[in-house]
């Protein structure tokens, strides 16, 4: 019997569906010193964003049954994937299940900042009726800019389309075939002509920053910054100095630089909507990353 360690949790009937198709599964978090050894007595790891799985995990686990390690989720920083597949262990993660999701929160950051729906919220818990200081704007016809055109930047395209904005894109991979309905821009492009630009890539650790004070810069006044992807991906100190300068009008945040943040400074400024990592939580999204995992280790295990 193959057997399988849950350390972040899982939809509950993701974990029946393994069992019922012959897995032994122990949901069971372990500190990352004791985790490397726990390893030895399982076939496949099954993380979110909270276990990180570094060399010195791998390391502790070799000689062990460890063969597969799935994040549940898109992106797999959180695990140093060659490493692991250097040393015969597979990686491999959930791509489409949390796509809607991820889209939908950026636009929801998007309403929040657009019509104060994030700070007038607070206010009006405090006694306050400031009706007169939260004049909005609207999205139709303003121009979004998606940096990465993956899954999740095209499901948020979708969705700006249909509510009349004019979408732009910049991608690794350059201009896709497909879609024609969205401008291809360069970066340099992208950053100084739209008036929202949401980030959907991942940290690349040789690269680094990927937003900062140089690319603020080159932004429109007024500009709103959405970051759902990776915390590291944006400076939050240059972010700080362009949302004091008006540089930038309003930024939705879900992820942080590091996390649980400590940056209450940036978590408390008024022209900041902040979500704890919550891109993938949703009911919907949960059902699909645990029958994407189901079929993920049926398939490698033949079962």
């Amino acid at each position: 019997m193959f057997r399988v360690l849950i350390t972040d949790g899982m939809e509950k009937s993701g974990v029946e569906s393994l069992k019922t198709a012959g897995f032994e599964v122990v949901e069971q978090h372990y500190e990352p010193e004791a985790l490397g050894e726990k390893l030895k007595e399982f076939d496949a790891l099954v993380v979110r964003s909270a276990t990180k799985v570094r060399e010195p995990i791998i390391d502790a686990a070799m000689g062990g049954k460890l063969k597969l390690i799935i994040r549940g989720g898109v992106g797999v920083d959180n695990i140093d994937v060659a490493y692991a597949e250097s040393k015969g262990i597979k990686v491999m993660n959930t791509p489409n299940a949390s796509s809607a999701s991820v889209a939908e929160l950026a636009l929801g950051h998007m309403f929040a900042l657009t019509r104060f729906i994030h700070i007038s919220n607070v206010t009006m818990r405090e006694g306050k009726w400031e009706k007169k200081k939260y004049e909005g704007i609207e999205l139709g016809g303003k121009s979004l800019g998606i940096i990465g055109f993956g899954r999740i930047g095209r499901e948020l395209a979708k969705r700006a389309k249909a509510l009349g904005m004019n979408v732009i894109y910049t991608s690794r991979r350059g201009k896709l075939e497909g879609f024609e309905e969205y401008e291809f821009c360069t970066m340099e492009e992208l950053i100084s002509k739209a008036d929202f630009i949401s980030l959907h890539v991942p940290y690349d650790k040789e690269k680094g920053t990927l937003i900062g004070e140089k690319e603020f810069a080159m932004m429109k006044d007024g500009v709103y910054l959405i970051n759902c992807s990776r915390g590291k991906v944006v400076s939050e100190k240059a972010l700080l100095a362009a949302l004091e300068s008006g540089k930038v009008a309003g930024a939705g945040i879900d992820v942080f630089e590091e996390e649980p943040t400590k940056n209450l400074e940036l978590v408390n400024h008024p022209k900041v909507s902040a979500t704890p990592h919550i891109g993938a939580a949703t009911a919907e999204a949960q059902t699909r990353i645990g029958e994407e995992i189901v079929q993920i280790l049926k398939t490698f295990f033949n079962k």
